[in-house]
C-alpha cells in the first residue's frame, strides 16, 4: 500500500498507532472535517456520511480510479468498485459487495455509487445499454414502494436488498436477480411521530393528474387518509411530484406494460382507502359484541375497485371462519378484532404488492439458463440497532447483523490464511471473538430463541408473550449471553433497567434488551382466511394473483411458516451466497442524528463503530502482519535509504528489499519475505521507513538545490561574462560608427561647398538671363499644386450646416480659396436637395418663406423654426359638420385652427373656426358650424402683424370687395407664423402677386366708412402667455396690451 504524501490522518486503520477507540474516533473525524469521508481497514472501506454533494464523483473520477490500483490513490468508494469489478471479470472470480450501516448512514447512496461505476466501465452496445438502464431504473421504483422518512434519515430503506448482477465472459451485464428481506410492513398502518408511511402515497397523491385521481378514486390532499401521517406530509429537498413522473417512466423502461402500471397504482390506493374503512360497535341477538362498517360509501368504492361486492368484503371484515375436517364456525369479531384484520390486510397487500413489483423486476432483468455468467452481489441491509424499545423487528435485524459479522471475522481470516500460504509465511492461530455461540443462541433448530418461538406460536392452549419468556428463560438460565430479570434474580443481580417483560443478549456489538411484547403476534403475521379468499374472488387481476392461497381448490389446513422462519431460511440462503463469492465489505457511518453537514458527533460515531466491529476488524487484519506490499513497489519507495540500490539498482527486486532493511537494521521479527511480498508486523516499524525517507528525502532535496544553485551561479557568470563581451564589442563598434558618421559629413560638406561652387560658376556664365522667371513659375506651380492637393485632403463634412473651411496657406490664394469654398457649398447643397423628397422640399419651402417673411423681424418666429407646420389644429376629420364646410371648398384645407376675432368696436373677443385653402380664408362660428364670413384670397389686401411675441395680426381687405365693404379684421392666432406664411403662398399661387406682409407695432383698421388706429404695446410677460386686453383710446383709437 502507497502512503501518499500530504494525506489528512491515517487512510488505512491498519496503521493506525495505538489501536484505541479515541484515536481511530480522532482520526475519522479530523478526516471528515477536511471532506475526506472514506478511510480503509485493509480492503474494508468505511464511508461517513457528509450530508451534502462533494466533487469527488463522476465520468473523472471513474476515469481515474479506473486506471489505478487499490491503495494508489485516495480511500474511495470507486476503488472498492474497481477492484471487485476487475476482480470479476480478470480473475473470473464472483463477488458480493455488502453494505452495512444505521438508518441515514447512506447504505443507499452508496449502493447507486456502486452500481453506477460497474455500469459506467463495463462494455458498450445497444443491448448492454438496455441491461444497465434497466438495472439503474430499478432503484428509483424499489426506493418509492419500499423507503420513507424516519427520524433518522429522509429517504431511509425499509427493506433489505440483495441484488446479483450477472454478467458475461467480457464483464458486461447480462441481467440481475433482486431478492428483498423483511420489508417494514407494520409502517403502513402506523407510523412514529416525524415519520412518514412509504413515498409512493404521497408521490402517487401529488405527482398523478386529476384523470388517474379521479380513476382511483383519491383525493389530492393527504389529510383525508388515516394511514399518512398528517403533521409530516413533505419532506424537504424531495419534490414528490417529480419523483411519482420519475417512476411511471422508471417502471416503462424496466417493461412494466400501461396496464400494469395502472393496476400496481390501483392495488397501492386500495391500501389507502383500506384506512379509512371506519368500524362501528354492534350488538347480535344472542347480546354478543360485534362489528360493522359505519360509512357504507367507502367499502362501496373499495368493492369496486377490487371487482367485489362490498357485502362480501363487509363480512370477511368483521367476521371470522373456524374450520376443521368435520365443521364450519363463523364467529363474529369486535371492533378491535376488526380493526386489526383491516389493518392485516392492509399490511398483507402491500407486502405482497412489493414482491410481486420486486418479481416482476426479476422477469424483466433475469438472464438466461443457458449463458455461462459471473456474477457480483450488492447488499444493502439494515445495521445494527438499538432503540430504546426493541421488539421484534430489531431482534431479526440483529441476528442478521450476527450472522453477516460472522461471514466477516471468517472470510477475513481465511483471505488472511490464503495470502500467507500464498507467499510462504506461517500462519499462526489467531486469537479473536468468535460469535458463533451467539448465532447459535439465536438460531439452533431445537433449542434456540427463534425455534422456541415457533413452538411458542404452534403450541395448544393458552399462547402469549409471557409462556414465551418464561421458557426462554427456563431455557438459557445458564447462558453466558443470555439475560432477563428472573435470571439476573437468580444470581442476586440488580439492574433497574431491565424490565419483567423483557430479556437481554450480549451481541457483538453489545447488550440489546428485546422488549417481548406482540413477539407471538409479528411472529405468526396471521392474515384470517376470510380475508384471503375475499381477496382470491376479487375481479381484479393484480389483486387476486397476490392471494393464491385464497383459491379453494387449494385450501389447506396445514400452518402458514412463521415470520421468523422465513427470515432464518432467507438469511441461511444469503449466507450461503456470500461464502460463495469473494466478499467487499462498505461500513457506512453517520456523523450525527440531525443531517448536519460538516457534524462530528463523537459518541454517536462511538456506538456506530462498536455496532459495525470497527475495532474488532482492525484487530483481526493485524493479527499476523499488519503492512504488505509487493517487492517492486516497496523498492522503489524506500531504495533511496540504501546507499547500494540509490541512485541505480541493477539486481532482483527481493534482493533489492533485503539491502534496504539489512542497512536499515531492521528486527528480523518485524519483517517476513514471502514469494512475491514483504510483510511488517507492526505499524511503528513502516512509520519509522517513512520518517527514515522523509529525513532522506530532505538530504537529496538539499543536494538538488545545492547542484542547481552552483549551476545556476555559474550559468549566471557565464552569461554576464557573455554580455560583457557583447557590450564591450557594441560599444566600440558604434563608437567607431559615430566617428565615421561626422568624417562622413564632413566630407559631403566639402563635396557640397566644392559642387555649388562650381554650379554657381557655371551658372553665371550660361543661365543668369531667363533663370529667375523660370524659377519663379516653378515654384508658383509647386506651392499651387501643394495647396490644392492639400485642399482635397482636407476637405470638411458634407454636412450643410457645416460651415469650415480651411483657410488659404498664402494670401495670394485668398481669392481663389473663397471662390472654391462658395462652390463647394453650393455642390453641398445640390447634393442635398437631390436627397429630399417632394414633402420634404415642400416643407422647407415653407420654412424658406416664413424666414423670409419674419426672420429678424418677429420675435415668436425662432421658436417655430424646429416644430414642423401641422395644419389641421383642430381635428378637421373627426368633426362631420365641418367636413360639409371643407367639402364644399375648393381643394385641399391648408390650415384649420381656431383663432380669437377681437370686435373693433368695444375690444371685446370671440372663437371663430379659421380655414385657409387655395382660394379662400374661412370664417366659422364655433357654435353653429355655420360659415360666417367667406374672403377670397384675391381680397386680401395685406396683413400687418406686430414683432412680439404674440398672435395679433390684422387682414386687410381691399374695399371694392363685397367682404372688404364691412371692414378689416383683427385676429389672434396661437399659429401665425404657419397661418401667414401658407396664406402668402396660396395668394401668391392665386393671384401671381406677393402678400404685403407689414411687422407693426402702430396700424389702421378700416371699420366700415371709417378707420381705427390700433397701437399695440407689450406686457409684463412679453406676449408669453398668449392673453390680450383691448382698451378703447376715443372713437379712432384701440390700445391692445400683448
Amino acid at each position: 500500500m502507497t502512503l501518499l504524501e500530504g494525506s489528512v490522518g491515517v487512510e488505512d486503520l491498519v496503521l493506525l498507532e495505538p489501536l484505541e477507540q479515541e484515536p481511530l474516533l480522532r482520526n475519522l473525524q479530523l478526516r471528515y472535517e477536511k471532506k475526506e469521508i472514506y478511510t480503509y481497514i485493509g480492503n474494508v472501506l468505511i464511508s461517513v456520511n457528509p450530508y451534502q454533494q462533494l466533487p469527488i464523483y463522476g465520468p473523472e473520477f471513474i476515469a481515474k480510479y479506473r486506471d489505478y490500483t487499490f491503495y494508489e490513490l485516495k480511500p474511495h468508494i470507486y476503488a472498492l468498485a474497481n477492484v471487485a469489478y476487475q476482480s470479476l471479470r480478470d480473475r473470473d472470480r464472483d463477488q458480493c459487495i455488502l453494505i452495512t450501516g444505521e438508518s441515514g448512514a447512506g447504505k443507499t447512496e452508496a449502493s447507486k455509487l456502486v452500481m453506477s461505476y460497474v455500469a459506467a466501465v463495463c462494455g458498450k452496445g445497444e443491448q448492454v445499454n438496455s441491461v444497465k438502464e434497466q438495472l439503474l431504473q430499478s432503484n428509483p421504483v424499489l426506493e418509492a414502494f419500499g423507503n420513507a422518512k424516519t427520524i433518522r434519515n429522509n429517504n431511509s430503506s425499509r427493506f433489505g436488498k440483495y441484488m446479483d448482477i450477472e454478467f458475461d465472459f467480457k464483464g458486461s451485464p447480462l441481467g440481475g436477480v433482486i431478492t428483498n428481506y423483511l420489508l417494514e410492513k407494520s409502517r403502513v398502518v402506523k407510523q412514529l411521530e416525524g415519520e412518514r408511511n412509504f413515498h409512493i402515497f404521497y408521490q402517487l397523491l401529488a405527482g398523478a393528474d386529476a384523470h388517474l385521481l379521479k380513476a382511483l378514486k383519491l383525493e389530492r390532499d393527504t389529510s383525508g387518509y388515516t394511514y399518512l401521517n398528517q403533521k409530516v406530509s413533505r419532506v424537504d429537498g424531495m419534490d414528490d411530484t417529480s419523483n411519482f413522473k420519475a417512476i411511471q417512466s422508471a417502471m416503462t423502461v424496466i417493461g412494466f406494460s400501461e396496464e400494469e402500471i395502472q393496476q400496481v397504482l390501483e392495488v397501492t390506493a386500495l391500501v389507502l382507502k383500506l384506512g379509512n374503512v371506519e368500524l362501528a360497535d354492534e350488538f347480535q341477538a344472542n347480546g354478543i359484541s360485534a362489528s360493522g362498517i359505519r360509512d357504507r360509501r367507502g367499502i362501496q368504492e373499495i368493492g369496486e375497485m377490487m371487482g367485489l361486492k362490498s357485502e362480501e368484503l363487509e363480512k370477511a371484515l368483521c367476521s371470522r371462519t373456524m374450520k376443521t375436517a368435520k365443521e364450519k364456525v363463523v364467529t363474529a369479531l369486535n371492533v378491535i378484532q376488526a380493526q386489526y384484520a383491516r389493518d392485516a390486510l392492509a399490511k398483507n397487500i402491500y407486502s405482497r404488492l412489493f414482491n410481486w413489483i420486486v418479481n416482476r423486476i426479476n422477469e424483466s432483468i433475469k438472464v438466461g439458463t443457458g449463458e455461462k455468467k459471473k456474477v457480483m452481489g450488492v447488499l444493502d441491509i439494515y445495521g445494527f440497532e438499538i432503540l430504546e424499545d426493541n421488539s421484534f423487528e430489531q431482534f431479526v435485524i440483529n441476528y442478521c447483523n450476527e450472522k453477516l459479522q460472522q461471514v466477516f471475522i471468517e472470510m477475513t481470516l481465511k483471505e488472511e490464511q490464503e495470502e500467507y500460504e500464498r507467499e510462504g509465511i506461517p500462519w499462526t492461530k489467531v486469537d479473536y471473538f468468535d460469535n458463533g455461540i451467539i448465532c447459535n443462541l439465536i438460531e439452533h433448530n431445537q433449542r434456540g430463541i427463534l425455534a422456541m418461538l415457533d413452538e411458542e406460536c404452534l403450541r395448544p392452549g393458552v399462547v402469549s408473550d409471557s409462556t414465551f419468556l418464561a421458557k426462554l428463560n427456563q431455557l438459557f438460565s445458564k447462558h453466558n449471553h443470555y439475560e432477563s430479570k428472573v435470571t439476573q434474580n437468580a444470581q442476586r443481580q440488580y439492574d433497574h433497567t431491565m424490565g419483567l417483560s423483557s430479556f437481554r443478549i450480549c451481541h457483538y456489538a453489545g447488550k440489546v434488551t428485546y422488549n417481548v411484547n406482540s413477539f407471538i403476534d409479528k411472529n405468526n403475521d396471521l392474515l384470517f382466511r376470510d380475508l384471503s379468499e375475499a381477496m382470491w374472488k376479487a375481479r381484479h387481476p393484480l389483486l387476486r394473483s397476490l392471494f393464491p392461497e385464497g383459491d379453494p381448490k387449494q385450501a389447506s389446513l396445514k400452518r402458514p411458516p412463521t415470520a421468523g422462519a422465513q427470515f432464518k431460511n432467507s438469511v441461511a440462503i444469503l449466507m450461503k451466497n456470500l461464502y460463495s463469492k469473494n466478499p467487499n465489505y462498505i461500513r457506512c457511518i453517520k456523523p450525527n442524528e440531525h443531517q448536519q453537514q460538516g457534524q462530528f458527533l463523537s459518541e454517536l460515531v462511538a456506538v456506530q463503530t462498536r455496532y459495525l466491529g470497527l475495532l474488532e476488524n482492525v484487530r483481526v487484519r493485524r493479527a499476523g502482519y499488519a503492512y504488505r506490499q509487493r517487492y517492486g513497489p516497496f523498492l522503489e519507495r524506500y531504495r533511496l535509504l540504501s546507499r547500494s540500490t540509490w541512485p541505480r539498482w541493477n539486481g532482483g527486486d527481493r534482493e533489492g528489499v533485503e539491502k534496504v532493511v539489512g542497512e536499515l537494521s531492521l528486527s528480523s521479527e518485524e519483517l517476513a519475505f514471502g514469494k512475491t511480498k514483504i510483510f511488517i508486523r507492526s505499524p511503528k516499524t513502516l512509520f519509522f521507513l517513512e520518517e527514515q525517507r522523509r529525513l532522506r528525502l530532505q538530504q537529496l532535496a538539499m543536494l538538488i538545490q545545492k547542484t542547481y544553485r552552483g549551476w545556476r551561479c555559474r550559468a549566471h557568470y557565464q552569461l554576464m561574462r557573455k554580455s560583457q563581451i557583447v557590450i564591450s564589442a557594441w560599444f566600440r563598434g558604434n563608437r567607431q560608427k559615430k566617428r565615421y558618421g561626422k568624417i562622413k559629413a564632413s566630407v559631403l560638406l566639402i563635396q557640397a561647398f566644392v559642387r555649388g561652387w562650381k554650379a554657381r560658376k557655371d551658372y553665371r556664365k550660361y543661365f543668369r538671363s531667363g533663370a529667375a522667371l523660370t524659377l519663379s513659375n516653378f515654384i508658383y506651380k509647386s506651392i499651387t499644386q501643394k495647396f490644392l492637393l492639400g485642399l482635397k485632403d482636407n476637405l470638411p463634412s458634407t454636412n450643410v450646416l457645416d460651415s469650415t473651411w480651411p483657410a488659404a496657406p498664402y494670401r495670394c490664394f485668398h481669392a481663389a480659396n473663397q471662390e472654391l469654398r462658395q462652390l463647394f457649398y453650393r455642390w453641398k447643397c445640390k447634393k442635398f436637395r437631390d436627397q429630399l423628397s417632394p414633402k420634404q422640399v415642400e416643407i422647407l419651402r415653407e420654412k424658406l418663406c416664413a424666414s423670409e417673411l419674419f426672420k429678424g423681424k418677429k420675435a415668436s418666429y425662432p421658436q417655430s423654426v424646429p416644430i414642423p407646420f401641422c395644419g389641421d389644429y383642430i381635428g378637421l376629420q373627426g368633426n362631420p359638420k365641418l367636413q360639409k364646410l371643407k367639402n364644399g371648398t375648393e381643394g385641399p384645407v391648408l390650415v384649420a385652427e381656431t383663432v380669437k376675432k377681437v370686435n373693433r368696436g368695444n375690444g371685446k373677443v370671440s372663437s371663430r373656426i379659421l380655414l385657409l385653402t387655395k382660394g379662400h380664408v374661412i370664417l366659422i362660428d364655433t357654435k353653429k358650424s355655420q360659415a360666417k364670413t367667406v374672403i377670397g384670397l384675391d381680397s386680401v389686401a395685406g396683413v400687418s402683424v406686430t414683432s412680439f411675441k404674440d398672435g395679433l395680426f390684422s387682414l386687410h381687405l381691399s374695399e371694392i370687395s363685397s367682404v372688404g365693404s364691412k371692414g378689416d379684421f383683427l385676429l389672434v392666432s396661437e399659429h401665425v407664423i404657419e397661418l401667414l406664411t401658407r396664406m402668402s403662398r396660396a395668394v401668391l399661387d392665386a393671384t401671381q402677386k406677393q402678400l404685403p406682409v407689414t411687422v407693426t407695432e402702430n396700424f389702421s383698421v378700416r371699420f366700415k366708412e371709417s378707420s381705427v388706429t390700433v397701437k399695440v404695446i407689450q406686457g409684463p410677460e412679453g406676449g408669453r402667455n398668449g392673453k390680450l386686453s383691448c382698451k378703447k383710446k376715443g372713437s379712432r383709437g384701440l390700445e391692445v396690451t400683448v
